[in-house]
């Protein structure tokens, strides 16, 4: 059951292969929400300082009754945040309000607003710092882990290149119609685990009649095979949903796409 599987990461530390994404869910809704999720098995748990939420989540982790160490939680210092002490005091607020951070995120390279634009400034010189207090938190053993979202190929380089320790993991926006093949290969190069955010491309691909009948043909829901993509290109997807049903639904991904419909898939240029 893939709820029981889980990937190896650089530094050894084991990391479920599904987690439930808490994107855009409020700090009321994702208590019931993540409660539903670990009682249906699901052991990891994927939230962020810019969601608002890490406080409803770390209540349901603590009111679970299940060990935190059988939890693997993940959050994100916003992007916004482009100093040593910014960073250092917002691991320092997800700590508190969590609990525990297995994995800690740098959530994009640049403030948010500056994502989708062609603003011309990289943060090349800022990100290192911020990399500096992920690494002190690291090495002080208050995080399992540490990695970036969001970041591109060169935004990588530039992090390795000033930096004592390599990210550990990308998290990034992959599903079937946009597949960064170089990025991806580029990680799993550089031994870097790519987590897939918004596998569903946020229900989009729900509505795409010929993935349906595809997924119709192996007896599942879009959503299933959209997971399932994600996993066979051996990326940890991270769909998000506050429906129990669903929750269980996605975790049913017991059959395997076939190479010839993987490709299919693959060719697929935008949803």
């Amino acid at each position: 059951m893939i709820l029981q599987e889980s990937y190896t990461l650089a530094n050894g530390v084991e990391i479920p292969k599904l987690a439930l994404g808490t994107w855009q869910v409020s700090n009321e809704a994702v208590k019931p929400a993540v409660k539903s999720a670990l009682e249906l098995g699901y052991r990891h748990i994927d939230t962020a300082a810019a969601y608002g939420n890490e406080g409803g989540v770390g209540a349901a982790i603590r009111e679970s009754g299940i060990s935190p160490e059988e939890i693997f939680v993940t959050t994100k210092v916003p992007a916004e945040f482009k100093t040593y002490e910014k960073a250092k005091q917002s691991i320092e607020k997800s700590l508190q309000l969590l609990g525990k951070v297995d994995l800690m995120l740098i959530h994009a390279p640049k403030p948010w607003i500056q994502m989708h634009t062609h603003f011309p400034r990289r943060y090349f010189k800022e990100n290192p710092q911020v990399w500096k207090a992920f690494e002190e938190a690291y090495e002080a053993k208050k995080i399992g882990a540490i990695g970036v979202s969001n970041f591109q190929i060169d935004d990588l380089e530039n992090l390795m290149v000033h930096s004592k320790i390599k990210p550990l993991v990308n998290q990034i926006c992959v599903h079937i119609g946009k597949v960064p093949t170089k990025l991806i290969e580029f990680c799993k190069k550089e031994g870097i685990l790519v987590e897939a955010y918004s596998p569903i491309a946020t229900g989009k691909i729900l509505k795409n009649k010929k993935i349906a009948n595809m997924a119709e043909k192996y007896g599942v829901s879009t959503a299933q095979l959209c997971i399932r993509f994600c996993l066979q290109l051996g990326l940890l997807p991270l769909p998000k949903t506050t429906h129990a049903e669903y929750m269980r639904q996605n975790a049913e991904l017991g059959f395997e796409i076939s190479e010839e419909d993987m490709q299919t898939l693959l060719e697929f240029k935008r949803i």
